[in-house]
């Protein structure tokens, strides 16, 4: 077996880690899935702590960058992005029979 890591990240609508998910990503390095931005309507967490709570570990927290004077109010990129990641098991090619140098497209 070898380990592969699943990466989420979480916006959450303050710096508050137990604040509200308003925007979402996940990347599946072990290649199960492929899932994209914006692919359901509801977030996987309702929150950074539930990550937490089901296994993800934080592994980045957004720099927190106080708004130039004047600008309080200006709408731009989510500001509060916080990147967990879970390391799983996964069969590695050689485990899988494939051996190496072998051309998987050719029947």
């Amino acid at each position: 077996m070898s380990l592969r890591q699943l990466v989420l990240v979480l916006y959450l609508a303050t710096s508050a880690l137990d604040s509200d998910v308003v925007g979402w990503s996940v990347y599946d390095g072990t290649g199960r899935t492929s899932p994209t931005t914006g692919d359901s309507d509801a977030p996987p967490y309702k929150s950074g702590v539930h990550a937490l709570e089901d296994g993800w570990r934080l592994f980045q927290a957004a720099q927190l960058m106080p708004p130039y004077p004047g600008r309080e109010y200006d709408v731009s990129f989510l500001k509060h992005e916080f990147f967990f990641e879970k390391l799983v098991e996964t069969e590695s090619a050689t485990e899988a029979g494939i051996e190496s140098g072998t051309d998987l497209g050719a029947a």
